[in-house]
C-alpha cells in the first residue's frame, strides 16, 4: 500500500495537467505537496512514536492516509486543484508515520553489517506496489480523453454534466476503494502483537545523532535520490508524448502487444496518455527486481561499492536518453529503475551506522530529506518549461553523480567516527 500510493500520484499528474490546464511546473506541484509532508512532519512523528509506541503510531498513520484519500472524492467532485493538494499532503502526512517508524525497525532486527540487506529485501515488497501502480493508473486515471475548458463550455448543459460526473467518477472511484483497503488493513494491524523496541531513556538527541558527518551526507543523498527518482516517474508520461512514443509504440508490433495486455485493450482507442503509461510499470519494476538483487549483493559485498556502481549505471542511462530518441531514449531511461532500487535503503543503513541509541533520531533526520521529492520534481518542470525535457535531465544527472560521491566517501566517515 506504501509504494502503489506513491506511485499512484504519477499517473494522477498527467491527469490533473488537462483537467486544470497546467505548466509543468504547477503540475510539480503535486508532488511538491505530497512530500513536504515528510519534510515537516518526520520529526514531530518520531516524538509521537515516542508516546504511544509503534503499534498505534502505524494505526494512525493509516488512518491519516485514509482520510487523505478521501478528501479526493469532494476534490473531484469540485474540480478543485488545491483541494487535491491539501489531500495529497494528508496522505503522505500518514505515511510520514510509517516511514520514520519502518526504515530503523527493520535495520535493527540483526547486525550493522546485514542491515542494508534486510532494508533491501523489506523495501523490494514495497517495490511490489510500485510496480502494480502504474498499470492501475493507466487503466482507470490515464485511460480516457480529458476535453480543455473551451470544449467543456461548448457542450450542452445536458452533455456538460454527464462529462463532468464521469471525469470525477475516474478520480473518486480508485481512491474510495484504497480509503477502504486502508482502514481494513488497520483492522488487521490492530489484531497483531508488534514487537516494542523503543526504549524511553533514548530521549531525542538529534544534535548527538548530527555530529555524524556521514548522517548529514546521507541526508543529502535521501534528498537528492527521492528528488531525482521522484522526478523521473512523475515525468515519464509526459516525456514520452514529448518524444511522441505513443506512435512508436502503435507501429511496433512487440511494443504494441506489451501495451494492449497491460491494458487489456486495443490501442485504437486508447488515449495515448495510457498507451505510454503503461510502460511507467517497467520503471517500478525494475527497482523491486534490483532490490531483491540487491540484498543478495549486498550481503557478498560492501554496500558502499554497490551504491557506486548502481549511482554510475544510472548516470550513464541517463546519458543515453538525453543524447537518443525513439525506442533506445526510452529502454534507456526505463532502466534507470533497476539502478534505482538499492539507493535509498543502501544509504539510510550507511547513514544509521555506528549512531547505537540514537538511530530513532537518525531516522527521523533521513525521512525529513525525502522532502526532495517535493523540491526537485517541480524544479525539473521549471526546467523543462525553459529547455525542454532531454536538458533538463542534467539536474537528474547532478543527483546521482552526488550519490556515487557520497558511496565513495561513506566508509571512511563512518570508521572516522566509529574510532571517536
Amino acid at each position: 500500500m506504501w509504494g502503489f500510493i506513491t506511485v499512484l500520484v504519477d499517473s494522477l499528474i498527467p491527469r490533473l495537467r488537462e483537467v486544470f490546464e497546467l505548466t509543468f511546473f504547477q503540475a510539480g506541484l503535486v508532488q511538491f505537496a505530497f512530500f513536504m509532508a515528510y519534510g515537516l512532519l518526520s520529526i514531530p512523528s518520531g516524538w509521537i512514536l515516542s508516546k504511544i509506541g509503534y503499534k498505534k503510531g502505524i494505526l494512525l498513520g493509516l488512518g491519516i492516509m485514509g482520510i487523505g484519500c478521501l478528501l479526493f472524492y469532494p476534490a473531484a467532485s469540485y474540480r478543485l486543484f488545491h483541494l487535491f493538494l491539501i489531500g495529497y499532503f494528508v496522505l503522505a502526512g500518514g505515511m510520514t508515520v510509517l516511514q520514520v517508524a519502518a526504515n530503523p525497525y527493520v535495520a535493527v532486527l540483526g547486525s550493522e553489517e546485514t542491515a542494508s540487506s534486510r532494508l533491501n529485501l523489506s523495501q523490494a515488497f514495497n517495490s511490489l506496489g510500485t510496480a502494480i501502480a502504474p498499470a492501475f493508473g493507466a487503466l482507470f486515471l490515464l485511460s480516457d480523453s480529458i476535453k480543455n475548458s473551451n470544449d467543456i463550455n461548448n457542450l450542452s448543459s445536458t452533455a456538460k454534466e454527464a462529462y463532468l460526473i464521469a471525469e470525477a467518477s475516474a478520480v473518486q472511484n480508485p481512491f474510495l476503494v484504497l480509503a477502504i483497503s486502508l482502514l481494513l488493513l488497520a483492522f488487521v494491524v490492530s489484531l497483531i502483537k508488534l514487537p516494542n523496541i523503543l526504549k524511553k531513556k533514548e530521549g531525542f538527541g538529534y544534535s548527538e545523532a548530527l555530529k555524524h558527518k556521514v548522517l548529514k551526507m546521507g541526508a543529502v543523498g535521501i534528498f537528492l535520490y527521492v528528488g531525482a527518482e521522484v522526478t523521473i516517474g512523475s515525468y515519464l508520461v509526459n516525456y514520452f508524448l514529448d518524444m511522441n512514443m505513443a506512435e512508436i509504440i502503435k507501429s511496433t508490433q512487440w511494443m504494441s502487444t506489451i501495451s494492449e495486455s497491460i491494458l487489456q485493450q486495443n490501442l485504437i482507442n486508447v488515449d495515448n496518455k495510457a498507451i505510454v503509461g503503461a510502460f511507467v510499470i517497467f520503471y517500478w519494476s525494475g527497482a523491486m527486481v534490483g532490490r531483491f538483487i540487491g540484498a543478495y549483493l549486498t550481503k557478498i559485498i560492501e554496500p558502499s561499492k554497490v551504491l557506486a556502481i548502481f549511482a554510475t549505471m544510472a548516470i550513464t542511462l541517463l546519458a543515453i536518453s538525453m543524447l537518443t530518441n525513439g525506442l533506445v531514449a526510452m529502454i534507456s531511461i526505463l532502466l534507470v529503475g533497476l539502478f534505482n532500487s538499492i539507493m535509498f535503503p543502501t544509504i539510510f543503513t550507511l547513514s544509521l551506522s555506528g549512531l547505537g541509541n540514537y538511530k530513532p533520531q537518525a531516522s527521523g533526520i533521513l525521512c525529513t530529506a525525502i522532502v526532495g521529492g517535493a523540491i526537485i520534481p517541480p524544479l525539473y518542470g521549471f526546467f523543462t518549461d525553459q529547455f525542454d525535457f532531454k536538458p533538463a535531465l542534467f539536474l537528474m544527472v547532478i543527483c546521482y553523480f552526488y550519490i556515487f560521491y557520497f558511496a565513495r566517501k561513506s566508509n571512511s566517515f563512518i570508521q572516522s567516527f566509529t574510532q571517536n
